[in-house]
């Protein structure tokens, strides 16, 4: 125990026993947690094939300075230490134990990764600490019978997946489907949720599927193979490196898909820019923030606020990917848990908390789009809006 800690417990003592109230007798502190500090760990693709994706850690990270800079909450400041995991589960394994067993996190938030956070899942249950905020979009975080201390925060796929195929059958309901999924835990769940969806039409309508590895330098026979099938539309399941070069693939080979990608790969500066800008025409996603390169959010003053926060906060990024507005209302549901949590610092107060979010709206999602948990139900955003990309913006489609 140290000096300072020492004489606040001395003191706190003696203040209980006069019966004198005070905030101290009230305060539940878990690891990490201090007067002055709240200590958070974190996992990030800062290296590795998912490095695109490292800007969300920063901006979290940025957004964190922020608050810490306004007084922090309730007085205390928030220490996230944030360590790259290089996309690779082993490695998120190793740095995750040090995060809890040396750095004695109060939890670990917003780590990036399906595959990475499933190699932690059941390390993260058995030592019952908060595992949330997860930026990945798989069904397996909305298990609170089984993984109880497990949490995502970005729509998955049961929100995804069936909007596709509400459209898909709106527009081409005689289709050919062909699906291109990396070969993990991220693409299978997407696999998997579309044929739950599609029931009994999977068989028909699913002509070819073909997988990709993170390692893999270039996915052109896949999507050849796949344009071979003489299927019509093209469910790509893909991470952003890979989004890039299946939608450049398609184009150049004169093959026109009706296009689908999941949200996480929709970028206008970091995917379809490097794609090409002419050939990405057409893709159809979904989303559940604002897009601040939108000129129909010009105007809106959140989205004001969050293009100066980052133009103090992180100027070096570019305040237009989406990724960074996903990184933004992350930390903001992060700030939005700690507030309810109050003087109760523990972890298992920090799960209640996650798991009893009530209507909440952050500035940054889209309009009617609101944060609801419980603790038999593990998905905060259910909802998502349909777009497609007009060649220089994506637009809102109707329901």
């Amino acid at each position: 125990m140290t000096c300072n800690r020492a004489i606040r417990h001395l003191i706190l003592a003696a203040l209980i026993g006069a019966g004198l109230p005070t905030a101290w007798a009230q305060a539940k502190y878990g690891p990490g947690v201090s007067d002055t500090e709240i200590k958070i760990g974190q996992t990030m693709p800062y290296s590795g094939p998912a490095s695109i994706y490292a800007t969300i850690g920063k901006t979290e990270a940025a957004y964190i300075s922020k608050i810490n800079a306004e007084g922090g909450v309730n007085g205390r400041r928030i220490n996230l230490i944030s360590l790259d995991d290089g996309y690779t589960p082993p490695r998120t394994v190793e740095q995750t134990r040090r995060l809890v067993e040396q750095e004695e996190v109060l939890m670990i938030f917003g780590s990036l990764g399906t595959a990475t956070n499933s190699a932690i899942q059941k390390y993260m249950n058995t030592k019952k600490v908060p595992h949330i905020g997860l930026a990945t979009a798989a069904l397996k975080w909305d298990d609170p019978a089984n993984f109880p201390w497990s949490m995502a925060f970005v729509p998955n796929q049961r929100a995804d997946v069936p909007a596709y195929v509400r459209y898909l059958y709106k527009v081409k309901p005689d289709a050919k489907a062909a699906v291109l999924y990396q070969n993990d835990d991220f693409g299978k769940d997407y696999v998997r949720m579309l044929h739950t969806v599609l029931g009994e039409r999977a068989s028909k309508l699913i002509v070819a599927e073909a997988s990709y590895e993170t390692t893999d330098p270039t996915i052109d026979s896949q999507i050849i193979a796949l344009k071979d099938s003489g299927a019509d539309v093209l469910f790509n399941f893909s991470i952003p490196k890979f989004a890039a070069m299946s939608i450049r693939k398609v184009y150049d080979l004169g093959w026109r898909p009706l296009h689908f990608v999941p949200s996480n790969s929709t970028s206008v500066e970091v995917v379809l820019k490097p794609a090409g800008l002419d050939r990405a025409v057409g893709l159809i996603s979904t989303n559940f923030v604002k897009d601040p390169s939108d000129p129909g959010w010009k105007t809106d003053p959140a989205t004001k606020d969050y293009l100066a926060f980052m133009q103090r906060y992180y100027a070096e990024a570019d305040p237009l990917d989406t990724q960074n507005v996903v990184g933004y209302v992350t930390a903001e549901a992060l700030i939005q848990i700690l507030k309810q949590c109050g003087n109760d610092l523990t972890r298992e107060n920090v799960m209640r908390q996650a798991a009893s979010l009530k209507d909440v709206e952050l500035p940054m999602m889209l309009p009617g789009i609101k944060i609801n948990t419980s603790p038999t139900d593990y998905t905060p955003i259910k909802q998502v809006q349909m777009r497609r990309f007009d060649g220089k913006t994506w637009v809102r489609l109707p329901e």
